[in-house]
């Protein structure tokens, strides 16, 4: 057994260490992620792939949360894929509080740290939302109650408050409280490719490569 181990190694020891760097690759530095739900809409829809910048806040062990070192911190306005422990599972929502911002929200219009963010209509009935750093989309339903208001909130030390951008159908902050910043995977800034999952899987090629505001 053992000799047939030794033979296996030589004959493919090459491959295996390839193998093994991709996966560590993949796991510390940079992959890919799909979006499942329509919980990011407009900006993300499902059959999206987006890519993941795995070291854009932490140089971490690979396939562990084990942070050797800081990089950075999530800042307003990034989308951002966590692994929520309340959710028990890998989400992707964009970084609304950052620690010490005091956030509101009254009829689905967001109130940061005492200012009332400016909100312009688009296209398809979505909105344009004015935060402080950017300005992106969002989808707001007017006629929207339960989650689309919450009192006054500070965002304690370490952690963090996320919103999807479809902000009537999304499990963020809203359901699952504040984020640590330990759950941090990483950092999307695009979309790589994208498949319709109504229509065969097949590629939409205009959104290949698409930024992300």
């Amino acid at each position: 057994m053992l000799s047939q181990c030794k033979s296996c190694w030589k004959e493919n020891r090459s491959f295996i260490v390839f193998l093994a760097l991709m996966f560590c690759f993949r796991s510390a530095i940079a992959d890919w992620n799909d979006v499942p739900s329509g919980s990011m809409k407009p900006t993300l829809i499902e059959g999206d792939r987006i890519g993941l910048n795995k070291m854009a806040y932490d140089l971490r062990i690979p396939f562990t949360h084990i942070s050797l070192y800081k990089i950075a911190d999530p800042a307003r306005g990034e989308i951002a894929v966590f692994d929520s422990k309340v959710a028990d599972k890998r989400l992707v929502k964009r970084v609304i509080g950052v620690p010490g911002d005091t956030i509101a929200m009254r009829d689905n219009h967001l109130i940061i740290n005492g200012k009332a963010l400016s909100y312009t209509a688009a296209t398809n009935g979505d909105w344009l939302e004015q935060l402080p750093e950017q300005t992106h989309i969002v989808r707001l339903d007017p006629n929207a109650q339960g989650y689309a208001n919450f009192d006054p909130v500070t965002v304690p030390e370490g952690h963090y408050l996320m919103l999807g951008d479809n902000r009537d159908n999304s499990a963020d902050s809203r359901m699952i409280g504040f984020v640590p910043r330990s759950e941090f995977v990483g950092r999307s800034r695009s979309v790589v490719m994208s498949l319709d999952y109504e229509d065969y899987f097949l590629p939409r090629s205009e959104r290949f490569f698409k930024p992300l505001q």
